[in-house]
């Protein structure tokens, strides 16, 4: 089991088939799968492309992300690798045991020196490849803070301008742009210069699968302009608090005094997962479980939004299901202990709880983690009236103590990949 306390919480028929939900859904992120279909002995299969490995002296991994070790540990299992880097974040065991790689671990959310440690020896490693070597890159979400190299301002600078982002509510794609305009090696710069073939295989953390924005694009190109990333921090009304390194740095983009990030494809790049992924095998699990089942792919936005419009989706039918998937914000004003997912619960929690029937309600992040918590998400069920306190909680951004409180913290630990949030409503 993936989900850690699932006993504890397997108290009913209706709360364990929510977890054997969840469940399906998660281990319907991790790569096995797609791995499968692209790596074979001696070859990557890339639709109707195909790269033959004895072309090249050696083959080269690059990795970096939440999934960087699973996505390695399954790619030297398939095919000959003959050495290679992965960064994923400190804190976690990595499950990758070759010795031909090199494991590093860096700070996330909030980049720190061993990310810009990390970042130069990929670096480096780079700088040293051969034009009859091949690289395979391996990208998945998180890889924007454990790769940092920040370009004309400090590294406690970009520190600072990337936590107010984080608690600003702006939407992934919007952070991320900041973050390119800042950096060395993101927005395609990584590869911009590398002098033999590569390809980056992709899992995506990010609504609508943009690949220029997830892991903030190393090996992609960006679409995002220097006036784009000042205009986000005006939207948010951050630019008071900006550092004024950063401030400079976007407005010396914006008059053309420095390059813009490159807007042209150096090596190709797939995405291999995504969180549609996930809520296919949710719903296939739902439907073998014998629920009526409703998706709602790509949730996105602030929270208390995003749980009025997933309960007007919801019919609230004897054995019926509403599966949902994607990334919401938050904006944190309170100084409690939270994430999008449990905060998401718990307004829908607030919604739902007038209503007569039984429902669960349960949300978690696929990588593990869920905000500044050890909790993956939570999942509660709701009888008539029973909680009175939660307004109290949601002021204060305090939707894990809540969830602590009344035991509904879901725990899974890292989980190695990293495909947004997975959720459900379930009547039975």
């Amino acid at each position: 089991m993936i989900i850690k306390n699932f006993k504890d919480f397997a108290t009913n028929s209706r709360k364990k088939d929510t977890l054997r939900i969840i469940e399906a859904g998660l281990g319907a992120a991790l790569p096995d799968r797609a791995f499968g279909k692209i790596v074979k002995r001696n070859k990557l299969v890339l639709g109707k492309e195909t790269i033959l490995f004895s072309k090249y002296a050696r083959i080269f991994v690059v990795g970096f992300g939440k999934a960087a070790d699973s996505m390695a540990k399954k790619v030297s299992l398939f095919t000959r690798i003959d050495g290679g880097i992965i960064v994923i974040p400190s804190g976690t065991k990595s499950v990758l045991k070759n010795k031909k790689f090199k494991t590093l671990y860096a700070g996330h959310p909030i980049p720190n020196k061993q990310s810009v440690q990390a970042t130069n020896q990929i670096v480096e490693f780079l700088k040293k490849r051969e034009p009859d070597e091949f690289i395979i890159f391996l990208i998945s979400g998180g890889g924007s803070a454990l790769l940092s190299l920040p370009d004309g301002i400090s590294l406690n600078d970009k520190k600072i301008v990337t936590s107010m982002l984080l608690k600003s509510g702006a939407n992934i794609q919007e952070i991320n742009c900041v973050r390119k305009h800042l950096s060395k090696i993101k927005g395609g710069k990584l590869v911009e210069n590398l002098s033999c073939d590569a390809v980056s295989f992709v899992m995506s953390d990010v609504i609508g699968d943009d690949l220029s924005a997830i892991a903030s694009a190393p090996t992609y190109f960006d679409n995002t302009t220097f006036k784009d990333a000042y205009e986000i921090l005006t939207k948010y009304n951050l630019k008071k608090n900006t550092p004024q390194s950063v401030l400079k740095r976007l407005k010396l983009g914006i008059h053309k005094k420095i390059p813009e990030t490159p807007k042209f494809l150096k090596i190709k790049n797939y995405i291999i997962a995504t969180n549609n992924d996930c809520l296919n095998a949710m719903k296939e699990r739902a439907q073998k479980l014998g629920y009526t089942v409703k998706m709602v792919q790509s949730i996105s936005g602030n929270v208390a939004v995003v749980s009025k419009k997933l309960l007007k989706s919801f019919p609230i039918k004897q054995h019926s299901c509403l599966i949902f998937g994607g990334e919401t914000t938050v904006k944190v004003v309170g100084n409690g202990r939270g994430g999008r997912n449990q905060e998401l619960v718990l307004y829908l929690l607030n919604e739902i709880q007038k209503s007569e029937k039984n429902v669960v309600i349960a949300s978690c992040g696929t990588d593990g983690k869920d905000g500044n918590t050890d909790a993956s998400g939570a999942i509660i069920e709701s009888p008539n009236n029973q909680f009175r306190d939660i307004k109290k909680f949601l002021k204060n951004n305090n939707s894990y103590n809540f969830f602590k409180k009344y035991k509904g913290l879901i725990f899974t630990g890292p989980t190695h990949t990293n495909l947004m949030d997975i959720g459900i409503l379930l009547t039975r």
